[in-house]
């Protein structure tokens, strides 16, 4: 039965040919957010046939060509030894065997793609597959089966391995029981199981007629792939704005809960949009913005770098108070519990530094490292959060679930290149006075023009006319400051 307390409604907004919006609301309040563009190539979870392109011994990584722009990253961890070609001699304490002389170039291999490309760099790619389900991960290459982590309940974890048992698997296939499997019936697990079996059945066989490079199997997209991963118990409604998408849906649910009736709704207001409706707008775009909110009037700074996203604490009506610790240990629990969501919103992925309001006190840095452990209990990607340093930072790791939703929708700006800052218009002017006093002192003409953007001219001619006067005193010439005009063409 659904607890009161963790209602879940579920919004698929859709732009046609365009994008798609998954929110995830509990009591109004937007815990998840996705987005997909689909003019944007997406390709985690997708399987391509490819090729070894070549081999760096150095790195112990062979690069696949795939079909990408970009030849894919494949580290000799990520290899299955069915791959390996010939006797591989094992040097002493080592795992793996050296790269270079088991694989060769030119071999083939079947790859999924676990990290999509970013920047300059290719995907990441394993041939350890992996195809999910409704009720559970089919592995292909690591043969285990298990429940679960976050399954905590011994007696549903119990009736899961006993059903996982009962299934008859091919060498080498293993079952994972996702969390959706919670009080599904025997019937409907071996259900997705053989859905499972038989999608694997038609990779293998679409490998073996293709030519390399080549893609094999294309994931869901993330309307479907929001239902199937994020649809729960908890989930009490599901909204969508688009008919085609909710007839999908409708579908898929009523084989995922056929007891539940009405649990997918059309959006047909055509005077507010589906967000809009449910008063979410605001949350969403505050996800695109560097500051988040807090309950208390405090605000959350993100600062995002090529190694590591820094999170700066700002504590609003703190400085007031007389009793600064007591404020402080309230301050960062309520930031604590604020920054797990934001992270799993903004989907922040790798090294994050958290900069909490100094303690004084070791007994209230555990008191917050503990809310910050429990709060990351909640989320779908895999963390690692260590303690408070003496300098009040905390360092966690968070897995990347996908793109986010600022790296798929923003681009470098292009007057500073990225930084978020630009030279000052007195340094601007400087230089703009270097090259009008250069050009000045050469001999044989009586005027010199200096060409600029608006913003700097007019703050030439309002700031520096003096000097551009003395100039002319000096030199014996006319200065004119003029504006460069952008034009389209």
């Amino acid at each position: 039965m659904t607890d009161k307390s963790k209602r879940q409604k579920m919004f698929i907004s859709v732009l046609p040919g365009e994008q798609v919006e998954v929110v995830i609301a509990e009591e109004g309040k937007v815990n998840e957010y996705y987005v997909e563009m689909l003019h944007q190539a997406k390709t985690k979870g997708d399987i391509y046939k490819g090729y070894i392109h070549n081999i760096d011994n150095g790195l112990q990584a062979a690069f696949i060509n795939y079909g990408a722009e970009r030849n894919g990253f494949l580290q000799i961890d990520e290899v299955h030894p069915e791959y390996y070609t010939g006797s591989y001699p094992m040097k002493k304490g080592a795992r793996y065997p050296l790269m270079q002389k088991v694989l060769k170039a030119g071999q083939e291999v079947l790859v999924q793609v676990v990290k999509e490309p970013t920047g300059k760099k290719g995907a990441f790619l394993t041939t350890y597959l992996s195809l999910p389900g409704r009720s559970f991960v089919y592995t292909v290459g690591r043969g285990q089966m298990g429940v679960s982590r976050k399954i905590e309940n011994e007696k549903e974890r119990d009736r899961l391995k006993k059903a996982l048992e009962s299934f008859t698997t091919t060498e080498g296939v293993g079952l994972i029981a996702r969390t959706a499997a919670i009080g599904q019936s025997k019937a409907a697990l071996e259900r997705d199981y053989k859905y499972l079996n038989r999608l694997w059945e038609d990779i293998r066989a679409n490998a073996q007629k293709v030519k390399a490079p080549a893609m094999v199997y294309q994931e869901l997209g993330l309307a479907a792939r929001a239902v199937r991963d994020y649809l729960t118990l908890d989930v009490t409604e599901i909204w969508v704005d688009d008919t085609l998408t909710f007839e999908q849906i409708s579908q898929f649910v009523k084989l995922a809960f056929p007891r539940k009736n009405n649990l997918v709704k059309l959006h047909e207001d055509t005077d507010l949009s589906l967000l809009e409706r449910f008063n979410l707008v605001k949350q969403v775009q505050e996800i695109y913005s560097r500051e988040a909110s807090m309950p208390s009037g405090g605000r959350l700074v993100f600062d995002a770098t090529e190694a590591l996203t820094a999170i700066d604490i700002n504590s609003g009506k703190i400085g007031g108070e007389k009793n600064f610790q007591k404020m402080a240990l309230k301050t960062n629990l309520e930031a604590a519990t604020e920054i797990a969501r934001q992270l799993r919103l903004r989907d922040i992925g790798g090294q994050v530094v958290i900069d909490f309001i100094e303690m004084k006190n070791p007994k209230d840095c555990r008191e917050v490292e503990k809310v910050m452990k429990a709060e990351m209990k909640n989320d779908r990607a895999r963390t690692d959060v260590s303690r408070i340093s003496p300098f009040g930072l905390m360092e966690l790791v968070r897995q990347r679930l996908g793109s986010s939703a600022i790296a798929i929708s923003t681009e470098p700006c292009p007057c500073c290149k990225g930084t978020g800052i630009r030279r000052n218009m007195e340094w601007q002017a400087m230089q703009a006075l270097k090259d009008i006093h250069r050009e000045a002192r050469k001999p044989g003409q009586d005027l010199v023009e200096y060409t600029c953007e608006e913003e700097l001219a007019i703050y030439l001619l309002n700031n520096k006319r003096g000097v551009l006067a003395d100039l002319e005193i000096r030199y014996g010439k006319r200065i004119h400051v003029d504006i460069e005009y952008e034009y389209d063409e």
